[in-house]
């Protein structure tokens, strides 16, 4: 199942709950779940904070669903820039 939609069903939401709350048409919402277009990142940042958990897990890069802690993200940030 997609990460997106297993997200989405634990919250017992619908599509268009999701796509009101970032803003976009509940069909370009079904494509991300279908995997049909990609998630610009700004969105996939604001799905994985209200989700609680990270872009990599929606992203099937780790299995592990809580979030990280933000002290880390901000310091790689940091480092980065």
């Amino acid at each position: 199942m997609n990460r997106l939609k297993e997200l989405r069903e634990d919250r017992d939401l619908f599509q268009k709950d999701i796509a009101k709350l970032i803003h976009i048409d509940q069909s370009n919402y079904s494509k991300y779940e279908l995997e049909k277009i990609n998630i610009p990142i700004e969105t996939l940042h604001l799905l994985a904070d209200f989700y609680n958990t990270s872009v990599d897990y929606i992203l099937y890069r780790t299995d592990v669903r809580k979030p990280y802690p933000k002290s880390i993200v901000n310091e790689k940030t940091a480092q980065m820039n």
